[in-house]
C-alpha cells in the first residue's frame, strides 16, 4: 500500500472528454509534490476508464458499481481509498477544473501549518473567460441570514473580473467542492457529506458542520485553478435548480435551531416563491415546477438529520442578499460587505 501525504480525488461519470482535456495538467503539476491522482469512477459507460489506465498507469483507479452522485460517490470513494493508499489529506477536484502549476502546495501548506483549519480552496477562476471568477466558488463562500450563498466575486448570477481585489487569504463560511481541500481525519469524523443531498449544497453543509466543531474554513488565492462548470448538469437545469432549492432548506433544517429556525425558514420559503415566480415571467416553466417541488419538499419531506454536535452558533452574514442585490442594486462583494 502506498503512503503518500495527499491523496487527489478525482470523481468521474462518463466524463471521458472532460478527462482527456484537463487530467493531464493535473498529473503534470502533482508530480513535484508527495501526492497521488484517484480517479473514483461513478459507474460510467464510457470510455473513460480504459482512457485512465491506458495512458496514466500512474493513476489509481477506483470502480464504483454505480452513480452515487457527488455526494455518496466521494462517500463511498473515501471508504475504498485506505485500501490502496494512505493519506493525511484529500483534495476532492472535479473532472472539469485545469490545474496550473504550482495550485496544490499552497492548499496543504495551509492545513499543514494550522491545525485550526479543517478546509481550504484555492481561488476558482472561469475556464472559459479566464480574466473573471467562477461562479462555484470564485473567492471563497459565504452565506447570508437566509442560507442564500455568495462568494467573493460572485453575488447571485454576477461575476466579478479577477483584479486581484480579493487576493487576501481569509476565514470563510464554506469552501467550493469544485476544489476542496479537507484533513482526512475531519472528513471521518464528520461522517463525510450528506448522502441524500445527492449533489449541491453538500459542501456548504459540510463546512457549516465544520465550523460548529470550531474549525475553520479557509480560501487561500495564493493558489488558483480554472473550472469550466456546468459539466454535469447545466447551471439553468431544472433539476439543478431543485436540488439547489431543496438541498439549501435541508441544510437550514439540519443546522438551524429553535426560533431562529422557524423565522429563517418562514422568510426563505416566502422568496423561495418569488424566485419561482420570477422563473414563471420568464417564460422559465421547467424552473418554477422545479422550485415549488423543491419547497415543497425540502420543508415537508423527512431531513437527513445532522450528526450529532454540540450546537453552537456559526456566523451567517447578517444581511438580506436579494434586498441588496435587487432593491440596493449592489453587484460585488465589497459592496455588502463594507
Amino acid at each position: 500500500m502506498r503512503q503518500v501525504e495527499t491523496a487527489v480525488v478525482i470523481l468521474n461519470w462518463n466524463g471521458e472528454a472532460l478527462l482527456r482535456r484537463y487530467l493531464p495538467a493535473v498529473v503534470s503539476t502533482v508530480k513535484e509534490e508527495d501526492a497521488l491522482v484517484v480517479v473514483a469512477d461513478n459507474g460510467s459507460t464510457d470510455g473513460s476508464l480504459h482512457y485512465v489506465e491506458s495512458i496514466f498507469p500512474e493513476v489509481e483507479v477506483l470502480r464504483l458499481d454505480q452513480n452515487y452522485g457527488f455526494a455518496r460517490g466521494y462517500n463511498e470513494a473515501f471508504k475504498r481509498l485506505p485500501s490502496v493508499v494512505e493519506a493525511e489529506y484529500y483534495v476532492l477536484l472535479n473532472d472539469d477544473v485545469e490545474t496550473p502549476q504550482g495550485w496544490l502546495a499552497p492548499l496543504i501548506s495551509r492545513l499543514r501549518d494550522d491545525l485550526r483549519c479543517g478546509a481550504v480552496m484555492p481561488k476558482v477562476l472561469s475556464a472559459r473567460r479566464k480574466e473573471y471568477f467562477e461562479y462555484a466558488g470564485a473567492s471563497g463562500g459565504f452565506l447570508d441570514w437566509f442560507g442564500y450563498p455568495y462568494c467573493r466575486g460572485r453575488l447571485l448570477d454576477t461575476i466579478e473580473k479577477d483584479a486581484g481585489q480579493y487576493d487576501e487569504p481569509m476565514k470563510v463560511h464554506w469552501a467550493s467542492g469544485a476544489c476542496l481541500s479537507i484533513r482526512r481525519s475531519v472528513y471521518e469524523q464528520e461522517g463525510g457529506f450528506e448522502e441524500r443531498f445527492f449533489a449541491h449544497m453538500e459542501e456548504i453543509d459540510l463546512c457549516w458542520r465544520l465550523r460548529c466543531r470550531g474549525l475553520e474554513v479557509w480560501v487561500d488565492p495564493r493558489s488558483e485553478v480554472y473550472h469550466l462548470g456546468g459539466g454535469t448538469l447545466g447551471y439553468e437545469s431544472p433539476k439543478k435548480v431543485y436540488l439547489n432549492h431543496r438541498n439549501s432548506l435541508w441544510m437550514l433544517r439540519r443546522n438551524l435551531r429553535g426560533g431562529e429556525r422557524v423565522l429563517v425558514l418562514t422568510f426563505r420559503v416566502a422568496m423561495d416563491m418569488v424566485v419561482a415566480l420570477v422563473y414563471g415571467l420568464k417564460g422559465k416553466g421547467g424552473a418554477l415546477v422545479a422550485t415549488v417541488r423543491a419547497v415543497g419538499e425540502g420543508i415537508f419531506s423527512s431531513c437527513p438529520r445532522a450528526k450529532d454536535y454540540t450546537y453552537s452558533k456559526v456566523s451567517r452574514s447578517r444581511i438580506c442578499l436579494l434586498w441588496r442585490y435587487f432593491v440596493r442594486r449592489q453587484r460585488r462583494y465589497s459592496e455588502i460587505s463594507e
